[in-house]
């Protein structure tokens, strides 16, 4: 197996991105999987009260783990005791956490391609062994219970992801109960992103402790409570792995910000102004989806969550990152290249956020479809 941990390619096209508005450039950034909204408004007015009060420190709120119990109460009707929720610097320590509290070097973790980008890089970093399974249209890019089953011999666990990074797909639940069943049978343990959750558009995600309790869950503050700078995710265990994620979590982060912690209190009881920024997105995704095949985008994945379009552009390029890059430079519309999350055949997409303002959305396809309409021209000469 290769350690080589891969490059976030995303990260070269925004500091692109952030050149040319620095030189003057009018720039429109649906590079990163990110609210272009700030924290909410309630959220905001705690931090200020603490920061005036609060000396802090290293500390856990149990008030805020209590309360995302809850939350899997009142959204799943799934019990969870407060103290198998482990509050992380965001969702990618909530991984390490998983992924280190419940496998060991030489593992073996399968997982879709196309996926998000740490999945493997972190496997990776830990040692264990990535096993991508090509999961295209016709699977409607995720993982199912049929493919698990067919893998000789099972992998120790499986990372499932719904609505999935970078293709918004989400699992139905008589899949994610199917999932569950098979790898109950064949001992196999699941981690279950649940970041983007609060994020849908044709049916609600269903949380894996719905059909499998002892599944590890990773969520974060940073996409539904549109709260990314302040790094603050948490990691549900099962009572058997709590005290290795609570040491991992010890040794290698201390403890998540505490000021983080306050906001996302708050923030918690603000789901009116929450709701108001998935009306945006529904708002804009409707736009893309129908200006998509004026742009000769007719093969993309179901939109069904999160905020992202992955679109195939191989009749354009194989070369995503470098197409990317010239999209960039030549509309100011800054996209991610597909290698980031497929590196076989991510060469031939791209993916774009759509979690930024509405008015922005309609400048970027008034910018992307004399673009595209000109590529289509050049390739057919």
């Amino acid at each position: 197996m290769s350690l080589r941990i891969d490059p976030f390619h995303a990260i070269s096209v925004s500091g692109l991105a952030h050149r040319l508005k620095s030189e003057g450039r009018s720039v429109i950034h649906m590079e990163f999987g990110q609210p272009s909204t700030g924290a909410p408004k309630a959220a905001i007015e705690a931090a200020h009260k603490v920061l005036d009060s609060d000396p802090m420190g290293y500390w856990e709120s149990p008030a805020l783990k209590a309360r995302i119990a809850r939350h899997y109460k009142d959204k799943y009707g799934v019990e969870v005791a407060p103290n198998r929720i482990t509050l992380t610097c965001g969702a990618s320590p909530a991984l390490v956490l998983a992924l280190a509290s419940s496998f060991s070097p030489g593992d073996r973790v399968a997982l879709a391609r196309p996926g998000y980008v740490a999945y493997r890089n972190t496997l990776k970093a830990l040692h264990i062994e990535p096993v991508e399974l090509a999961c295209g249209a016709n699977e409607r890019y995720q993982l199912s219970a049929e493919r698990i089953a067919a893998l000789d011999p099972p992998p120790a666990g499986v990372i499932i992801a719904s609505p999935a990074n970078p293709t918004g797909t989400i699992i139905p639940a008589d899949e994610l109960e199917a999932i569950a069943k098979i790898c109950r049978e064949r001992n196999i343990k699941i981690v279950s992103d649940e970041i983007y959750h609060g994020l849908s558009y044709v049916e609600p995600a269903r949380s894996m402790l719905e059909f499998e309790p002892n599944a590890l869950v990773v969520n974060s503050f940073s996409k539904y409570f549109s709260m990314a700078g302040w790094r603050l995710g948490w990691l549900l265990s099962p009572p058997e792995h709590v005290k290795a994620a609570i040491a991992y979590m010890g040794a290698l982060f201390l403890t998540p910000p505490s000021l983080a912690q306050h906001a996302a209190l708050a923030a918690m009881d603000c789901e009116d102004e929450l709701e108001g920024h998935i009306e945006v997105y529904r708002a804009n995704r409707a736009l893309l989806l129908e200006a998509l095949p004026r742009l000769g985008l007719s093969a993309i994945a179901p939109p069904d969550g999160a905020f992202y379009i992955y679109a195939d552009v191989a009749h354009l390029t194989d070369d995503s990152l470098g197409f990317c890059q010239r999209l960039l430079q030549d509309t100011g519309v800054a996209t991610a290249p597909g290698v980031d999350f497929d590196p076989v055949e991510g060469r031939h997409f791209i993916r774009m956020s759509f979690a930024v303002s509405t008015p922005e959305i309609k400048e970027a396809i008034s910018r992307l479809e004399p673009w595209f309409a000109a590529q289509a021209a050049a390739s057919a000469e």
